[in-house]
């Protein structure tokens, strides 16, 4: 049988912080867990949506215990302070949803560290808060879903540009930062099982769903932003696209199914994974190559200036 929100697990005791909860795929997300008991941080950059994501997962779920706590994912200086936050209310979390992200503007930006925004935003965000949140996921014994992309197909790390400041083609970028997130996800259970954290590191995808990153994403100016493209871009979301909530499922299913694989990749199921019922997905080629997958770790850690460490005591 597919999987379906009947299907999670009785949650109640459990902490869940969800990146990008406010909208889209982290609401649906931050929804179900909240529904099924877990204390849910809803995470993000805007307060007014926080007021409203909490107020609407409560309409639906009374008894729903929800926080939001703001973050900025464009800021390595808001992730510490939000982690600090998280770690001082939880001594332990048991599920991480690595969600947030924004999709191909159509000129290149940077992030307060002056990262370029996507692979800044999408991708370091997101090994940075991993790292630091580490002993409260460890004292947890974690899921760490981290969310990929089929954009990821045909991607590289490309490690003589990774922040594209020599070529910046949106969606080149996109899948690049989206890539490096499964890669993660692959490297972070690998590097569990060898540190013996405990951990359960899990990528997901979500095809192609009716979000707002869809709507909102590539290009507000220029050419995506004609007539013309926003009707082929209607005919191919209306073929090819399923609802937020079942884009959600994918990454669902990974933070709580009690059949979803440490290591694991998941996705929609039917023809070009687009959507369908949750299943297995088929990686890059790219996301399976250890020795990139290390080098990123390692310019990772340089950049965020943040080792991975079990006791984060003195950062």
């Amino acid at each position: 049988m597919p999987f379906s929100l009947n299907d999670i697990p009785n949650l109640a005791g459990k902490v869940a912080v969800v990146t990008g909860a406010t909208g889209g795929l982290g609401f649906e997300t931050a929804q179900a867990l909240a529904g099924k008991g877990a204390n849910v941080i809803v995470a993000a950059r805007n307060p007014k949506k926080g007021v409203e994501a909490l107020a609407a997962i409560r309409g639906r779920h009374p008894a729903a215990l929800v926080d939001f706590i703001p973050v900025d994912l464009a800021s390595l200086a808001s992730v510490k302070q939000f982690a600090a936050t998280v770690a001082a209310k939880h001594k332990a979390i048991h599920i991480l949803v690595n969600n947030a992200g924004v999709m191909a503007p159509p000129r290149r930006q940077t992030t307060a560290d002056g990262f370029e925004l996507q692979f800044g935003t999408n991708y370091l965000s997101h090994f940075a808060l991993t790292a630091r949140l580490l002993p409260q996921l460890i004292a947890g014994q974690a899921r760490v879903v981290s969310l990929a992309s089929i954009a990821a197909r045909g991607a590289k790390i490309n490690f003589d540009d990774l922040q594209s400041a020599k070529r910046y083609v949106p969606f080149v970028t996109y899948g690049q930062s989206k890539l490096a997130m499964l890669m993660f996800a692959y490297e972070l259970q690998r590097r569990s099982d060898a540190a013996g954290w405990g951990l359960t590191s899990i990528g997901a995808h979500p095809g192609v769903s009716r979000t707002d990153l869809m709507a909102n994403g590539p290009g507000q100016t220029g050419i995506m932003s004609t007539p013309v493209a926003r009707a082929v871009t209607g005919f191919f979301m209306n073929m090819f696209a399923q609802s937020v909530q079942d884009g959600a499922l994918p990454q669902i299913f990974a933070a709580t199914s009690p059949d979803a694989q440490p290591g694991g990749y998941y996705g929609p199921a039917n023809s070009g994974e687009y959507k369908g019922p949750v299943t297995a997905a088929k990686p890059p080629r790219a996301a399976l190559d250890t020795a990139v997958a290390n080098r990123l770790w390692q310019v990772s850690q340089e950049l965020t200036q943040l080792p991975f460490a079990a006791d984060r005591s003195a950062a």
